[in-house]
């Protein structure tokens, strides 16, 4: 046989050769990916997201209820899976995702026996807002700086305290929401001592009258009440004073004592 038909057998031969190694790689190929579709079903593919949740590989566990909410959504697994989401979101520090998940399982679910939970880890995010490096580096009083966060925060406890009185998160929004309103009313009497340095009566007043208002029960209303009897004493506005004055009266009568006794002449034995 001559060189050429050599060289032309041995062609074809390596040309079925490649053929035959392509099919079997293709069809190996096919058949992995059968198999793993048919092991990540809805229920696998939420266990091994549990498994890497609890084992705190919040960003492994993260990608698995995304993948599993993408591929079955319809699912009640995709459905828990989205309320998982919201912790692990939260527990990645990825606060704006565990926010945007918890608005959306609250619309889509509102009622879902655990939507309490979604309200309780929203409150969770914006009360655990920390402030930024030059802030901290600084110490910087946060009962200066717009409460934006604190006023978010104090929402979503009072709507699981409010609406969910029963849920085991109850309590613990409570307590947050006491401290919540202290820092609120903290920051709006910062505000009213502000107005009344500046000569701004009527806004001092004002502002003391919201803080009042809207925190009542803080430690803050004992100073509250006293800038608006001084900005009423200040615009002349006896009536508005005394009954303010009567107010104070009412609710820190030992402390009028002990300002009276303290103001006493020393010469003065009676």
């Amino acid at each position: 046989m001559s060189r050429l038909g050599l060289l032309s057998r041995n062609s074809s031969f390596l040309l079925v050769l490649t053929l035959c190694l392509a099919g079997l790689t293709l069809g190996g190929c096919r058949s992995g990916r059968d198999r793993e579709m048919r092991q990540s079903s809805p229920e696998i593919m939420y266990q091994q997201a549990r498994q890497r949740l609890n084992s705190y590989d919040f960003n492994a566990a993260i990608k698995t209820y995304e993948a599993l909410t993408a591929r079955f959504p319809f699912t009640e697994q995709a459905r828990q899976a989205r309320l998982d989401l919201i912790y692990a979101y939260y527990r990645a520090g990825e606060a704006e995702s565990a926010t945007d998940a918890a608005e959306t399982f609250i619309r889509e679910n509102p009622t879902h026996p655990r939507v309490d939970y979604a309200w309780y880890i929203r409150g969770l995010v914006e009360f655990e807002r920390v402030p930024n490096v030059v802030e901290r580096f600084f110490r910087v009083d946060l009962t200066e700086r717009p409460p934006s966060t604190a006023r978010k925060a104090f929402g979503a406890f009072q709507t699981v305290v409010e609406k969910y009185p029963k849920s085991e998160y109850a309590h613990d929004s409570r307590l947050r929401m006491i401290y919540l309103r202290n820092r609120l009313a903290d920051y709006e009497l910062n505000v009213a001592r502000y107005y009344f340095k500046r000569g701004a009566y009527v806004a001092a007043a004002q502002r003391a009258k919201n803080c009042i208002e809207q925190y009542d029960g803080s430690p803050a209303t004992r100073e509250a009440l006293q800038i608006m009897i001084q900005a009423y004493d200040r615009l002349q506005l006896g009536e508005l004073s005394a009954q303010t004055k009567q107010v104070y009266k009412e609710n820190f009568e030992d402390d009028l004592a002990r300002t009276a006794a303290a103001n006493k002449p020393w010469w003065r034995v009676w």
